[in-house]
């Protein structure tokens, strides 16, 4: 597994020149709960990336993108949200650059606020004819700070995760969740930032979790070189 930042300049030339595929971790820095990091979107983008280019050696992996359009979950206290427009522009001035240098571009966005931007600004880099793809991983349940996000973390990062600390949130559907988040965010329908109950996470879960969704990506990716 490469990262783009470990390389001096003639070794991504050499590498891009042999047709390497750069990787964009796309994240957040938002609230997750009392017992998660703000980060937890940005190591889930980042953990997938790098078990890309594990699998895959022509991919490198650029620095995280740790920003993202986080509003819905304003009054919660760490959350650092640049916006809808700002995120778009910030991807797409981004992918401009690194067309320069790479023929494809892969964008890993593990943030749900962030799926209006990522799609916009990809959708304007292919009309400048520009070979973008873009991942989002999907799992099924419970959508923020519950069971997936809190397993993956324990067996992304363990000590990052404060399990003595976590509580159940509000555990009604997402399809019923939905018109009382976009009116009034997050905090409209939770105090403790959670949406489902992340008490009974493991590591062993997320480990598999993990692989399925980067077995996942790497099908994405080999289905966007064929075609």
């Amino acid at each position: 597994m490469v990262r783009l930042a470990d390389l001096s300049s003639p070794g991504v030339a050499a590498r891009a020149a042999a047709g390497a595929i750069l990787a964009v971790p796309v994240g957040a820095t938002e609230q997750h709960g009392p017992h998660l990091p703000l980060t937890t979107d940005t190591d889930i983008a980042l953990a997938l990336c790098d078990g890309l280019a594990a699998a895959r050696p022509e991919v490198l992996v650029a620095p995280a993108v740790p920003y993202g359009s986080s509003g819905e979950h304003a009054g919660f206290a760490g959350t650092l949200s640049i916006g809808q427009e700002a995120t778009e522009f910030l991807l797409l001035e981004l992918g401009r650059s690194a067309a320069e240098t790479f023929g494809r571009l892969l964008f890993v966005s593990a943030h749900g606020g962030n799926t209006g931007p990522v799609t916009r600004a990809a959708a304007r880099l292919r009309a400048e004819s520009r070979d973008v793809s873009v991942f989002r991983p999907r799992w099924p349940g419970e959508p923020h700070a519950g069971r997936v996000e809190t397993a993956l973390q324990l067996t992304m990062r363990p000590g990052s995760v404060r399990m003595e600390r976590a509580v159940a949130g509000d555990r009604r559907p997402i399809g019923e969740l939905l018109p009382l988040l976009r009116e009034g965010g997050v905090r409209a329908v939770t105090a403790t930032g959670v949406l489902g109950d992340p008490t009974g996470a493991t590591a062993v879960e997320g480990k598999e979790l993990l692989a399925g969704l980067t077995a996942a990506l790497v099908s994405h990716v080999d289905e966007w070189r064929r075609a």
